[in-house]
This record gives structure tokens, C-alpha cells and sequence, in this order.
């Protein structure tokens, strides 16, 4: 699913940015703004550890667009 968005946003061009939120998550205003909101857990996680998230999920979904079998290794 995200590969294939990330295929989708890459083909448009777009720029994109994540937003990490604080322990109550991102501000509404901030939500509303946003064209997609994914949550990387139900579980409150410090910021290191969601960067760190966030980019192993980045680079699945890249890697699965590029054909490596990231998830098979």
C-alpha cells in the first residue's frame, strides 16, 4: 500500500513531508492541512525511534518498487 502510493507521488512529482507528531499526536489544523495522514503505531514511541520507523518504511517501500526483495532477505 505505501509502495504503491509512494510509486503514485513519485510520478506526480510531488515533494512530500512527514510530520512526526507529540505524545497526543498532530494537531488538528496540521491534520487537516495534510493530503495523507499515516499512523506508524497505536503505540507512543519517542521521536528517535519514529525517525528510525519511518525511514525502514521508506526504504521497503522503495525497495519493494524497485523490485528487491527486501521483504524475503
Amino acid at each position: 500500500a505505501l509502495a504503491a502510493r509512494l510509486g503514485d507521488w513519485q510520478s506526480d512529482g510531488r515533494d512530500l513531508s512527514f510530520v512526526i507528531g507529540g505524545p497526543d499526536g498532530v494537531n488538528e489544523a496540521c491534520r487537516q492541512r495534510a493530503d495523507f495522514v499515516w499512523s506508524l503505531s497505536r503505540l507512543t514511541l519517542p521521536h528517535g525511534l519514529a525517525r528510525v520507523l519511518l525511514a525502514e518504511q521508506l526504504f521497503r517501500a522503495w525497495s519493494l518498487q524497485a523490485g528487491h526483495p527486501y521483504h524475503r532477505v
